[in-house]
């Protein structure tokens, strides 16, 4: 077993407490990154607005990943068949007549 797959061992049971969290906390955690954005523009006086918002667009949408896990399948397929984000077949696969 190398390095990798040692340290994905070792990470999982945290991954699953993560989503939880953000499960049953994804509300508090997007007023929280909303109320961090509005304080940093404030004292940065507007000069990165739109890097702070590109950041917490970001944030939140990964946060939302975390929390809609168990929606859209554990291997990150967005529970489409073939594995593949919106059901587009994997290559090489004919298309079903």
């Amino acid at each position: 077993m190398g390095l990798l797959d040692n340290l994905k061992a070792k990470l999982e049971p945290a991954k699953g407490k993560v989503t939880d969290l953000a499960q049953q906390h994804g509300d508090k955690i997007d007023r929280g990154l909303d109320k961090v954005a509005r304080t940093v523009d404030e004292k940065t006086k507007g000069k990165y607005s739109d890097r702070i918002q590109t950041g917490t667009g970001k944030a939140k949408g990964a946060m939302d990943r975390l929390a809609h896990k168990d929606a859209y399948g554990t291997d990150g397929s967005g529970g489409a068949p073939g594995g593949t984000p919106g059901g587009t077949p994997p290559a090489g696969t004919p298309p079903a007549s």
